[in-house]
């Protein structure tokens, strides 16, 4: 058969062309079938099969059948580099997979945003001197856009890890716009010189700043506020990588990159909704700058519970509510807690999870947390759909979560989460609050919910709290 195929058009291709097109069309209907998956926690691990799938035929095909424009396919030295390189990725990939603790995920999550910001950052410094590469604007974006989503994400990766602090100075702000339009400015001047290519040391230095500005704009956030700075960094990734499928004219990158680039955006937005955020004061630093400001005056006195009473209250309950948090994920209480719920089923208790948006570390992060333990996904109800049947729940078990049940977002105008959409755990007929101590949440801020005449404490670490209030209901 001839390899060589006539268009009408007077354009050439090879067979090899077509299939390779073909196989970047399949990988991106892979790409819609997986991320449509990851909607539900049910279908998500299907749906992550279907995206690596899809990545997968992407790199295979590629490897073997582009060609760039001298017609020329990848060299046999330049395809063994390739991989071994993946191969060494993917290995090193699988056994960070593989040791990381659940609570460590975010962490995880934001490393491996960082290395695909690198990786982006890199062709587009490698790139901007090629005389075969034409596409001069993306080459910049790319570089930019990857290089503030590297360092960005490193440093969200080191607050999560709890080894970088806040730096909340207003100054912050507008160093940071300074360096934006610093940004914005060179890329312009380089874009009209009639020789870009001599101006290699500036885009050298727009990587600098890049960089500077990634790390600048993340460290002022604090709080509550990192699941959507995620979010954000996320989506930049997925933006850089589209713009390196336009450098090297790879329909899967782009593809790939604008489904990242566009989930992300929206989850970010959805993310600012339910933290009463602006998506400006993200891009400029000042995000959850005042994230450390009190929430208003605490008052009253605080009311603990013995475990029997406890037990008791659960055990003639009709209706029970948990309200997961990242305490819950550092104490590993998943498992503890299900148990929980099959106990209090077994009396005819109705247990359901009441899901904040941006609860723990990352968005969906008690999800995953809870489908680890195998609790039923119908039982894990949303913050809106769960706010209405706060006032006919007989008892709220708040495990390990603070700000996203904090009543100040409701009742203190000058609370810095005051408008947040929380969890209405105060409008159940009684609360119980399973924590280490009192010290203060990811916010940095009173929780006057623990003060309430309907709140009851329970101190102590989460797993082996509920694991003494199962045994102690099974005794009664």
């Amino acid at each position: 058969m001839d390899q060589t195929l006539q268009t009408l058009s007077g354009v050439s291709f090879t067979t090899g062309d077509a299939i390779l097109e073909f196989s970047y069309l399949l990988s991106a209907i892979f790409f819609v079938v997986g991320l449509k998956l990851l909607s539900h926690p049910r279908t998500a691990r299907k749906g992550n099969f279907y995206a690596a799938a899809a990545m997968v035929l992407a790199m295979i095909t590629t490897l073997f059948l582009h060609r760039n424009p001298a017609g020329e396919t990848i060299g046999w030295m330049s395809m063994l580099i390739i991989i071994i390189t993946i191969v060494m990725g993917s290995v090193v990939g699988l056994i960070i997979s593989k040791r990381v603790k659940m609570t460590a995920m975010p962490e995880l999550v934001s490393f491996f945003n960082a290395t695909g910001g690198a990786a982006s950052a890199l062709v587009g410094l490698l790139e901007f001197g090629n005389p075969e590469n034409e596409s001069l604007l993306v080459t910049l974006l790319g570089l930019i856009i990857g290089s503030i989503a590297f360092s960005g994400s490193l440093i969200a990766y080191g607050k999560l890890a709890g080894k970088i602090g806040n730096i909340n100075a207003q100054l912050m702000k507008w160093v940071n716009i300074l360096v934006l339009a610093a940004l914005v400015g060179a890329t312009v001047y380089v874009l009209l010189q009639p020789m870009p290519q001599e101006y290699a040391w500036l885009v050298y230095l727009l990587f600098a700043a890049s960089v500077i500005y990634g790390i600048m704009f993340v460290l002022p956030i604090g709080g509550a506020d990192m699941p959507v700075v995620i979010s954000l960094l996320n989506s930049l990734t997925g933006i850089a990588a589209a713009m390196a499928g336009f450098i090297y004219n790879n329909l899967a990158m782009i593809l790939g990159g604008i489904f990242v680039g566009a989930a992300g955006s929206i989850l970010t937005v959805l993310m600012t909704k339910a933290m009463n955020r602006s998506l400006l004061n993200v891009i400029i630093g000042g995000f959850g700058a005042k994230a450390g400001a009190a929430a208003g005056e605490e008052g009253g006195s605080i009311k603990e519970m013995s475990m029997s009473d406890a037990a008791v209250l659960l055990s003639y309950s009709k209706s029970v509510v948990v309200v997961p948090g990242y305490g819950l994920a550092v104490a590993q209480a998943q498992h503890t807690i299900h148990e929980l719920e099959k106990v209090l089923q077994e009396k005819g208790v109705q247990v359901r999870y009441g899901i904040h948006p941006v609860a723990g570390r990352m968005p969906g992060h008690m999800n995953v947390l809870l489908a680890e333990a195998d609790v039923s996904y119908e039982k894990l109800v949303e913050m809106d759909e769960i706010n209405k049947d706060m006032p006919n729940t007989d008892v709220v078990i708040v495990v390990g979560a603070n700000d996203v049940v904090n009543p100040a977002a409701n009742e203190t105008p000058g609370s810095p989460i005051y408008g947040m959409p929380v969890i209405n755990a105060t409008q159940a007929k009684n609360v119980i609050v399973m924590k280490r101590g009192m010290g203060k949440g990811y916010a940095g801020i009173e929780n006057p919910l623990f003060y309430k005449d309907n709140t009851r404490m329970l101190f102590g670490n989460a797993k082996d709290t509920l694991a003494k209030l199962t045994n102690e209901i099974n005794s009664l």
